[in-house]
């Protein structure tokens, strides 16, 4: 199943996209795409639902994060080795962890909006796991029946805050508007192998990023795995699990980084693409309520 949350922020209903590329709305099935919609339980109740039975959303409407109520938005750094190469860092003896603002949330296809300060923004395509379960110490070889599906996560960030300004790299990750997730949840088994996805980004139409999660350093099982030992999962948490070459800050000769007015698009195999608006930071610009 693909599943979405569409509608104007702050006001998204439950939906699924059907066969032929339709919404279609599950309000009437379920308040919202809670955790507790994409636990296993809740994922065999809507399994069993006759689609075509489902009212047909008209038109376009905006598409929102694709699960509601998420308590933890969880990354992991330098996790293909030509990254690391790129940002002149050594590769991780272990997966690299750090957290991104819940209120980083941002629909697949709303603006990114540069903080006042920023000078040097960056995009990074990335894989989203969605996890379906509680999980805590959780065996690698079970780790990916935790997942409740996958995801295109851009991993926005702020360089010049994640790295020149001291500290940990959450402050250059979690501004507001610097985690678009969707456009949808797609279950599980019909993504079958996470490690053979491409992901690709643009940006105004010039092709910056091209990889496959085969060449992850550490797997999804691994990070899953990993991260439980630290903390606990819950259904719902995200972990966004790293990025392949092409980002900004090791483009050669010189780094290059968003402006006003860009548009990035981007997408992995299955999952569906993005596409956003590069803007200029004002005082409204930044309503985050809903995601």
């Amino acid at each position: 199943m693909k599943l979405l949350r569409y509608g104007p922020k702050g006001r998204e209903k439950p939906g699924l996209l059907d066969a032929e590329g339709r919404i279609r709305d599950l309000s009437g099935q379920l308040v919202d795409l809670s955790p507790e919609a994409i636990s296993p339980e809740g994922l065999a109740a809507l399994s069993r639902l006759d689609v075509g039975r489902l009212p047909v959303v008209e038109g376009k409407p905006r598409l929102g994060v694709p699960v509601a109520g998420i308590g933890k938005f969880v990354a992991i750094g330098l996790n293909y080795a030509e990254h690391a190469e790129e940002a002149n860092l050594p590769f991780p003896k272990e997966p690299v962890i750090f957290l991104k603002a819940i209120t980083s949330l941002n629909g697949p296809d709303d603006t990114v909006v540069l903080p006042p300060e920023a000078a040097k923004v960056d995009w990074e395509v990335e894989l989203g796991i969605v996890i379906g379960r509680r999980a805590s110490y959780v065996p690698e070889r079970d780790a990916l029946n935790y997942v409740a599906g996958y995801c295109v996560v851009n991993d926005v960030s702020e360089r010049e805050y994640q790295l020149e300004r001291g500290g940990t790299w959450d402050k250059g990750k979690g501004c507001d508007t610097f985690g678009p997730v969707g456009p949808w949840l797609v279950t599980a088994d019909e993504v079958g192998n996470p490690q053979d996805l491409d992901l690709w980004l643009e940006v105004n139409g010039r092709r910056m990023q091209t990889g496959n999660t085969r060449t992850m350093i550490f797997s999804c099982a691994t990070i899953i795995s990993y991260v439980s030992r630290y903390m606990t999962l819950m259904p719902g948490d995200i972990i966004t699990t790293g990025t392949p070459p092409g980002v900004g800050m090791g483009m050669k000769p010189d780094p290059v980084f968003l402006k006003p007015g860009d548009i990035v698009a981007l997408g992995i195999t299955k999952l569906g693409a993005q596409h956003q608006s590069i803007v200029a930071w004002h005082a409204e610009s930044t309503d985050i309520s809903g995601d």
